[in-house]
């Protein structure tokens, strides 16, 4: 019998570059998720399966269609590809086509996972042909896409992200070559099948590649693979749809009205590729609000199989929470008295808190938060006039948020933040903080107990800040709020709580859904809030987020019992969402198991 190959394909797949997190994330975790219920005998892979990760290559700066981004391909780590058989000579014919394929490997446990990244910056340099007509590769690619099709790549190609569209042309091409190819030199596995059965009856072919594509720049792939009638198992991956991240707060009234109209915005390249998910053989999404979006602007019908985190830690490391925290504090305290002079607060007085997230301001609920942190002010100082909280306590809100990674930044980062690093909606952010009064000049003439500061940048140990890895990061921050207008599902939720850091989050998020299934530990108690931002007035939204961030704070200050009951339930709930459950359901459907059972298996075959 023939490889069967598992190929988990995405804009960002691969190795780490130096962006948030992501989709990278997602495949990452499905990936490795796949490799270690395969290596645990949990769930039982076909004879000679093989996982491989597909993406694209950025090998230097400028490499990157995405200039602001400009992401670098990280390969270090991993131990050269061990191809033979197929996989080996696919990718030399890839290689004599002109498409270049770096690769690698690394190992879960004895299941090997295999890296693809493939280079397309330079397919318009290379020489190719198409019907008798000399052209270069890009071209040749486009021309293909619109005999297929009839994707217009000339039109497309001359929009402002008209890189980005042929970008993601180029890659979800190189994909579904690779394959095209895989299963042109596999043979026909009914036969091994029918062999193994003792007859052919009620059997259907294995197919040798199952390839599950996650966003729209990957689903030119499986739609040329249809289009060319290559027999390959399929799933395209909704993390959003662009039609509603541009109605953003207004799908959800557009979903309620039945109202398929594309608000202003939608890049029609892209939503041209968005809307190739129909030739997959199954379409998920992750979840409910963008399975509905898909039903509603492409009258594509799919299922809901959510996002999961990896937890591989039983308990909370407390230390290392102490730890984190400590050092924060004192960069803090360190740079605002460097900074801004003033009575130098103790370290001891600061509660740092965040959010993350893309730089969408108004989807991503900046507003909502910004006022919200206003009402936190006024909610703290009456608690320090009655008593209830002691003088000199500050809340101090990181907002990471960045229009792309920055070097050469100023000492004191991002305490000392002039104005001339900011770009884009950066400069936007930093005005809106100023114009609510939550900069830190109010709060070191001790007029202020909340501030806020803008963090715009990838953050890592090397990113001139803080010089902490996000989830260090995130473990030393007392809590997240998270209150987005639109979000699909809101990994960073989970991430949270991962560090064992409770966090608000807005009931438009998926992650909010997923919480209401789970029962909160310890009645009265809850170590991730969800705040209803789809029902309740803009005013009574913004003061639900106050008050739930008041809640977190006084307990931390108050009663530390208390905070580390609600640390202990985010973690719980976080490790309650694993990514084995969804991992399982994405197998199901990619390797066509459903089908490929004994006449004596079919009932318990059945779910």
């Amino acid at each position: 019998m023939g490889n069967h190959f598992i190929m988990i394909a995405g804009e960002e797949a691969g190795p780490a570059s130096n962006k948030m997190g992501g989709i990278w994330n997602v495949i990452h975790e499905e990936a490795h998720t796949l490799a270690a219920l395969f290596d645990s005998g949990k769930l039982k892979a076909k004879e000679n399966t093989e996982i491989l990760i597909a993406g694209p290559y950025f090998g230097h700066r400028g490499a990157d269609w995405n200039r602001g981004l400009n992401r670098i391909t990280n390969m270090d780590g991993l131990a050269p590809l061990s191809a033979d058989g197929e996989l080996k000579k696919s990718l030399k014919t890839l290689e004599n086509e002109g498409i270049k394929v770096f690769t690698g490997e690394e190992m879960v446990g004895e299941t090997r996972i295999g890296y693809l990244q493939f280079q397309t910056s330079d397919f318009g340099k290379i020489r190719s042909s198409y019907m008798g007509k000399e052209m270069t590769l890009e071209s040749r690619i486009k021309a293909e896409a619109y005999e297929l099709l009839e994707l217009d790549s000339l039109k497309y190609e001359n929009f402002p992200n008209g890189p980005e569209y042929t970008h993601y042309l180029s890659l979800s091409h190189s994909i579904s070559e690779l394959s095209r190819l895989l299963v042109s030199s596999a043979p026909r596995t009914a036969d091994t099948w029918a062999e193994e059965a003792g007859s052919s009856k009620d059997l259907i072919p294995c197919p040798g590649i199952s390839l599950h594509c996650h966003e729209f720049g990957t689903f030119y792939a499986p739609a040329r693979l249809k289009k060319l009638g290559i027999p390959v198992n399929s799933v395209a991956t909704l993390h959003a749809t662009l039609p509603g991240r541009a109605a953003g707060y207004n799908s959800i009234q557009k979903r309620r009205n039945n109202d398929s109209i594309w608000p202003p915005g939608v890049p029609e390249n892209l939503a041209s590729l968005e809307a190739l998910a129909l030739y997959a053989d199954t379409v998920t999404a992750v979840g409910e609000s963008t399975r509905q979006e898909a039903r509603l602007f492409y009258g594509i019908n799919g299922i809901v199989i959510r996002n999961g985190i990896t937890i591989e830690a039983e308990k909370i490391d407390w230390n290392r929470k102490e730890l984190c925290l400590a050092q924060i504090r004192n960069f803090l305290s360190e740079n605002l008295y460097k900074y801004y002079g003033g009575e130098k607060i103790e370290p001891e007085k600061i509660i740092p808190i965040f959010t993350i997230s893309r730089i969408e301001v108004e989807n991503k609920g900046y507003p909502d938060l910004l006022d919200s942190l206003v009402a936190l002010e006024h909610i703290i100082r009456n608690s320090i006039m009655e008593g209830h909280m002691e003088e000199k306590i500050k809340v101090i809100c990181f907002l990471v948020a960045a229009e792309g990674p920055k070097t050469n930044l100023p000492e004191g980062f991002p305490v000392h933040l002039p104005k001339d690093v900011l770009v884009g909606n950066e400069l936007r952010l930093q005005q809106m903080i100023e114009e609510r009064g939550l900069d830190f000049t109010k709060m070191v003439r001790g007029k202020r107990s909340v501030a806020a500061v803008l963090y715009p940048q990838i953050i890592s140990t090397e990113d001139g800040g803080l010089g902490m890895g996000v989830r260090d990061f995130m473990a030393g921050c007392c809590a997240g709020i998270f209150p987005s207008r639109y979000d699909p599902f809101l990994l960073t939720g989970l991430e949270a709580g991962r560090e064992g850091t409770p966090s608000v989050v807005s009931r438009v998020c998926g992650f909010s859904d997923a919480v209401k299934t789970i029962e909160s530990l310890i009645e009265g108690l809850g170590g991730v809030i969800v705040v209803d931002n789809i029902d309740l007035s803009y005013y009574e939204t913004v003061l639900e987020y106050s008050l739930a961030v008041s809640y977190f704070t006084r307990n931390f200050v108050d009663d530390r019992v208390k905070y580390k009951l609600l640390c202990r339930e985010a973690f719980l709930l976080a490790k309650d969402m694993g990514w084995e459950k969804p991992t399982e359901q994405y197998y199901e459907l990619i390797s066509g198991a459903r089908f490929c059972i004994q006449e004596g298996d079919k009932n318990s075959g059945k779910r």
